[in-house]
C-alpha cells in the first residue's frame, strides 16, 4: 500500500509549490498593463537568487508570456525591459532552465529586441543574451544564423559601455571555430574592439581582452593583422605587455599573456622576441606559483606548455625560470594543508578540481621535455615523478590520463631515462593497460611512446613482448585512424628491428601476409614509409632473408614491383629499392630476382635515375647480386647475366659520378668482376 501512496503524495507538493508561484504567472496575463509591469516587477525580485521559484515559473509556462510581452511595441519600453530582466535571471538559474528558455526561442526574440532605439532596452536584451551564451548548452551557431546579427552587434559598441561589455562577452563566448573567427575578423573586429582595450572600465578592458585571445588562438590571419594594430598611438603587442605587468590584476596578466602566447604561436612574434622571452614567458611562470588560485595556476601551466612547445630555446629559459621544474611538484600536492584554506566553499571546489592541477603539470612536463636532454634529467629527479606519472596513467579522468601519457613521450625520447628509470619503474605495464582500451587521442599518445620502449637498447623491449604486444600493435595497423595504423606498424618495425628469427615469424603471423599488402597500398604515405621500414627489418641477417622469402617471396617480389611502377616519393622508392638490397644479400632469396626480368629491368632503370639516392640504393641491389661467393658458380652466372643485360656498362660510367659515395658503391661492384 505504502507504494501506491507515493506518487500522489509527490504531485501535491509540487501542486503546492508551483500553485504559490501561479499568481506570478497569472498577473501576466492582467488586462491593465501597470498591473502587468507591477508583476514583473514582483516576479523579478522573487526569483533572484532563487533556483526553485525559476524552475517552477518555467513549468508554469511563465517564459512565452514573457517573450509575447518582450515582443509587443505597445507593451512599452519599461515592460519590455523588465521583462529582459526576469528573462536574464531565469537564464542565472540550472542548464535545463537555459535549455527551456532556448527551446521557446529567446535567441531571435532578443536579437530582435537590438533593433529598438531606447538603450536600457537594448542593454537588458544584451545582458540576457550574454547569459544565455554563456551556458554549454546554448547553441553558439545561433549567433550566427542571421547575416545582419554581428554587423549590428558591432554598431552597438559605439552605444555605451555596457553594450561594449556584453557584446564582446558574447563574441568571446560564441567564437569557437575558424569560420566563426573569420566572420568576426571580416566585420571589423579588430578595428571595433582595441580602442576598447584602453577604456576607462575594467569589465570592458577585459572583455576586449578575452575577445583578441579567442580571436588570435591558432589564427595566422588575425594574429599577423594584430601586429600591426596601433591603439591611441601605441602597438597593441606594448598594450598587451603593459597589460601583464605585476600590479596588474591576475585575471588581467593572464589573458594578456595568452594573447601574446597565441600571437607567437600563429607565427605573427618572434620565439626570440624580447615581449615572449623577458615579458610573456615570466608572467606565466609567475602564475604557476603557490600564490596563485587554482584555476590561474592551471591556466598559468597549460598556456606557457602550449609557448614553449615547439621552442627549443623557450623551452630551456622556461626550466630555469623560478626553479619551475620544482615548482609544479606543488601540483601534485594539493590542497596541502587544509587550514591554508580558510574559505570552506574554496576548499570544497579546488578539492573537485585538483585534478585539473595534475593535468596542467603534466602538460607542462611534457613541454619542457621535448627536446632537452639535461631538462628530462631534471623533470625524472623530481621527486616521485616517475610514481607520479604511473599513477596518472590509470586515473578516472581521462584528460589526466591523456597528460601523463604525453608527458611519458616526452620524456621516453631520452636514451639515457629509457635504461634506467623507465625500467625501475615499469611503466610498460600501465601502458599496455591503456593501450587495451581508450579514446582514440589517449592511444595515439600510448602507442607513440610504446614505439620509444620497443627501440632495440630498451630494457622493456623484452617484457612487453612477452605480455602480447604484437597482437595488440597488428590490431591498431587496421584502425580506421591513419596515425594509430602510422604507430602500430612503426612499433612493429622497431620490434623486428635486429630481432630474432622467432619474433620476426611470430610479427608475420599475427600481421598477415594480407594485411601487410593492405599496409603496403595504403592511401597515408606514413604508414606506406613504416610498414617498408618494418619488411626491411623483417629481410635482415642472411638466414631470416632466405626463410621469409622462401614463404612470402611471391607476394614480397609482387609488392616491391607495384610500388616501383607506381606514383611514389623519392624517399618510399629509395626504400623499396633498400629492400630488394636485402633480399639480393640472401642466399637463396637473391634468385627471386635473377629470374624476375622486370625487377631486374627497374634496378637498371633507377641506377641511371636523375636521382643520387635512387642511383645509390639501385646500385646497392646489383653490387650484393654479383657479390663473389666462396662456393662460386651461382656467383659467375649471376655476373654473367648481368653482364648481358647491361648493368657493367652502367657500373662504368657511375664510377665517373661526381658523387662520392655513388662513385664509391659502383668502384666497389667493379671489382667484383674482377676478383
Amino acid at each position: 500500500m505504502a507504494c501506491l501512496l507515493e506518487a500522489p503524495l509527490r504531485i501535491s507538493v509540487l501542486s503546492e509549490v508551483t500553485a504559490s508561484s501561479r499568481h506570478y504567472v497569472d498577473r501576466l496575463f492582467d488586462p491593465d498593463p501597470q498591473k502587468v509591469l507591477l508583476g514583473v516587477i514582483d516576479m523579478k525580485n522573487a526569483v533572484i537568487g532563487n533556483n526553485k521559484q525559476k524552475a517552477n515559473l518555467i513549468v508554469l509556462g511563465a517564459v512565452p508570456r514573457l517573450l509575447y510581452l518582450l515582443q509587443q511595441d505597445s507593451s512599452g519600453a519599461e515592460l519590455r525591459t523588465e521583462c529582459a530582466v526576469v528573462l536574464g535571471s531565469l537564464a542565472m538559474g540550472t542548464e535545463n532552465n537555459v535549455k527551456s528558455l532556448v527551446d521557446c526561442h529567446i535567441i531571435p526574440a532578443l536579437l530582435q529586441g537590438l533593433l529598438s532605439q531606447d538603450l536600457k532596452f537594448i542593454e537588458a536584451c544584451l545582458r540576457c543574451l550574454r547569459t544565455v551564451f554563456i551556458s554549454t548548452v546554448t547553441p553558439v551557431q545561433l549567433l550566427y544564423t542571421d547575416a545582419a546579427v554581428i554587423p549590428h552587434l558591432m554598431s552597438l559598441l559605439s552605444r555605451s559601455r555596457r553594450t561594449q561589455e556584453y557584446t564582446c562577452q558574447i563574441f568571446c563566448h560564441c567564437c569557437k571555430t575558424p569560420d566563426h573567427q573569420t566572420i568576426l575578423y571580416n566585420h571589423g573586429a579588430i578595428q571595433n574592439i582595441a580602442h576598447l582595450l584602453i577604456s576607462s572600465s575594467y569589465k570592458v578592458q577585459m572583455q576586449a581582452l578575452k575577445c583578441f585571445s579567442v580571436l588570435a588562438y591558432e589564427n595566422p590571419q588575425v594574429s599577423m593583422t594584430l601586429v600591426n594594430v596601433l591603439v591611441d598611438g601605441e602597438l597593441l603587442s606594448q598594450v598587451f605587455v603593459r597589460m601583464m605587468q605585476r600590479d596588474k590584476p591576475i585575471e588581467m596578466q593572464l589573458t594578456a599573456a595568452k594573447c601574446l602566447t597565441y600571437m607567437c604561436r600563429a607565427g605573427a612574434i618572434r620565439t626570440d622576441d624580447n615581449c615572449i622571452v623577458l615579458k610573456t614567458l615570466p608572467c606565466l611562470v609567475r602564475m604557476c606559483s603557490k600564490e596563485r588560485l587554482l584555476e590561474e595556476r592551471v591556466d598559468g601551466a597549460e598556456t606557457l606548455a602550449y609557448l614553449i612547445e615547439p621552442d627549443v630555446e623557450l623551452q630551456r629559459i622556461a626550466s630555469i625560470t623560478d626553479h619551475l621544474i620544482a615548482m609544479l611538484a606543488d601540483y601534485f600536492k594539493y590542497p596541502s594543508s587544509v587550514s591554508a584554506i580558510t574559505d570552506i566553499k574554496r576548499l570544497d571546489h579546488d578539492l573537485k578540481h585538483a585534478h585539473e592541477l595534475r593535468q596542467a603539470a603534466f602538460k607542462l612536463y611534457a613541454s619542457l621535455g621535448a627536446n632537452d636532454e639535461d631538462i628530462r634529467k631534471k623533470i625524472i629527479e623530481t621527486e616521485n615523478m616517475m610514481d607520479r606519472i604511473v599513477s596518472g596513467l590509470s586515473e578516472s579522468s581521462i584528460k589526466v590520463r591523456l597528460a601523463a601519457v604525453r608527458c611519458l613521450h616526452s620524456l621516453s625520447r631520452s636514451v639515457q631515462q629509457l635504461r634506467t628509470s623507465f625500467q625501475d619503474h615499469a611503466v610498460w605495464k600501465p601502458l599496455m593497460k591503456l593501450l587495451q582500451n581508450a579514446p582514440e587521442e589517449v592511444l595515439v599518445m600510448a602507442s607513440s611512446t610504446l614505439c620509444n620502449l620497443l627501440l632495440e637498447f630498451s630494457p622493456s623491449k623484452e617484457p612487453i613482448l612477452e605480455s602480447g604486444a604484437i597482437d595488440l600493435l597488428c590490431s591498431l595497423t587496421q584502425s580506421e585512424s591513419p596515425a594509430l595504423r602510422v604507430n602500430g606498424i612503426w612499433a612493429l618495425m622497431n620490434m623486428a628491428f635486429q630481432a630474432e628469427q622467432k619474433i620476426k615469424m611470430d610479427i608475420l603471423r599475427a600481421l598477415s601476409t594480407e594485411q601487410l599488402f593492405r599496409l603496403l597500398s595504403d592511401p597515408d604515405v606514413n604508414v606506406l614509409m613504416k610498414t617498408l621500414g618494418l619488411l626491411r627489418n623483417l629481410l635482415s641477417t642472411r638466414p631470416h632473408i632466405d626463410q621469409i622469402m622462401s614463404s612470402h617471396g611471391k607476394q614480397i617480389m609482387q609488392a616491391v614491383t607495384l610500388i616501383l611502377e607506381g606514383e611514389h616519393n623519392i624517399e618510399v622508392k629509395e626504400q623499396t629499392l633498400c629492400i630488394l638490397a636485402n633480399i639480393g644479400d640472401g642466399t637463396t632469396a637473391k634468385d627471386l630476382i635473377m629470374i624476375n626480368d622486370d625487377v631486374l629491368q627497374k634496378i637498371k632503370y633507377y641506377m641511371g635515375h636523375s636521382n643520387v639516392k635512387l642511383q645509390l640504393a639501385a646500385t646497392f641491389c646489383i653490387s650484393n647480386l654479383i657479390w663473389n661467393e666462396e662456393e662460386g658458380e651461382g656467383s659467375q652466372e649471376r655476373q654473367d647475366r648481368l653482364r648481358e643485360m647491361g648493368f657493367v656498362d652502367i657500373l662504368h660510367k657511375l664510377t665517373q659520378s661526381t658523387d662520392p659515395s655513388l662513385c664509391d658503391r659502383a668502384k666497389t661492384a667493379m671489382q667484383q668482376y674482377l676478383a
